[in-house]
C-alpha cells in the first residue's frame, strides 16, 4: 500500500494508460479521480476502483478549458479536501505530413496536449502549495525526443511536455512538490491496434527488447514516481521503451 490514502487525479483516466495508472494506484491505496472527455469511460474505471475497495470520482473534463479543469478540481477537494497526485494523461493525435497540416490539426494537439498539461498544473499547484507537498507526473512520449515523420504537432507538444516539466519542478521544489515526466515508447493500446500489421512488425524490429509495451509498464512507472521512494528526483523523464531512443 505505496500510496495509502493519498488522492490521485489522474486525466484520460477512462481508457488506455490513463485507466492501468489509475488501477495501478487503487491497488496501492490510492482514492482515484478519473477525468475524461468521456464521462462514460471514466465511470466505468471508477466502477472498477470501487471493486477494489477504494473511492472513486468521475469526471468530465475538457482539459483545454481551464474553468472545467478548475471545477473538477474543486469536485474533488470539496470531496477529499486535497490533491496528492496529479497525472497528466490525457492526449490526442491528428498525425499528418508537414506540408498538409492543417490549422486545426496543429492547434488541437497543442491545445490538448500541452495546453492541458499546464492548465492541470496550475489549478492542482495552488492546492499542492497549501499542502506544502505533492507529485506531478507528465505523460510525455519517445516522440518528443525523436521525433517522428507525420507528427510534427504531436512531437512538438510532447517535447515542450518534457520542457515544462523541468520549469515547474524548479518552480515547485521548495515547496515539497515534485514533476516528472514518463515518455512511452510503442505501448499496445486500443489507438496502435489499429495499426496495420505491416508498421507493426517494422516498428518492433527497433525494439531492442523485441515486443511492445503494455500500459501497465507506464503505470508501473508512475508508480515509482508517485510513491516514497523517489521523493530527491524531480524534474526527470523516464523512458519506458524497451530500449527504443
Amino acid at each position: 500500500m505505496r500510496l495509502k490514502d493519498k488522492v490521485a487525479l489522474i486525466t484520460g483516466g477512462g481508457r488506455g494508460i490513463g485507466r492501468a495508472i489509475a488501477m495501478y494506484f487503487a491497488r496501492e491505496g490510492a482514492d482515484i479521480a478519473a477525468a475524461d472527455v468521456n464521462l462514460a469511460d471514466a465511470e466505468n474505471t471508477c466502477r472498477e476502483i470501487e471493486a477494489l475497495g477504494r473511492k472513486s470520482l468521475a469526471l468530465e473534463v475538457d482539459v483545454t478549458d481551464y474553468g472545467k479543469v478548475e471545477d473538477g478540481v474543486n469536485k474533488i477537494l470539496d470531496k477529499w479536501g486535497k490533491v496528492d497526485i496529479l497525472v497528466n494523461n490525457a492526449g490526442v493525435t491528428k498525425d499528418n505530413l508537414l506540408v498538409r497540416m492543417s490549422q486545426a490539426e496543429w492547434d488541437t494537439v497543442l491545445a490538448v496536449n500541452l495546453k492541458g498539461t499546464f492548465n492541470c498544473i496550475r489549478a492542482v499547484s495552488r492546492q499542492m502549495i497549501k499542502q506544502r507537498g505533492g507529485r506531478v507526473i507528465n505523460i510525455a512520449s519517445i516522440i518528443g525526443l525523436i521525433g517522428n515523420p507525420g507528427q510534427a504537432n504531436y512531437a512538438a507538444s510532447k517535447a515542450g511536455i518534457i520542457a515544462l516539466t523541468k520549469s515547474a519542478a524548479k518552480e515547485l521544489a521548495s515547496r515539497n512538490i515534485n514533476v516528472n515526466a514518463v515518455a512511452p515508447g510503442f505501448i499496445q493500446t486500443e489507438m496502435t491496434a489499429n495499426l496495420p500489421e505491416e508498421l507493426k512488425s517494422r516498428m518492433k524490429q527497433n525494439i531492442p527488447a523485441g515486443r511492445f509495451g503494455s500500459p501497465d509498464d507506464v503505470a508501473a512507472a508512475c508508480l515509482f514516481l508517485a510513491a516514497d521512494e523517489s521523493g530527491y528526483i524531480t524534474g526527470q523523464t523516464i523512458v519506458v521503451d524497451g530500449g527504443m531512443v
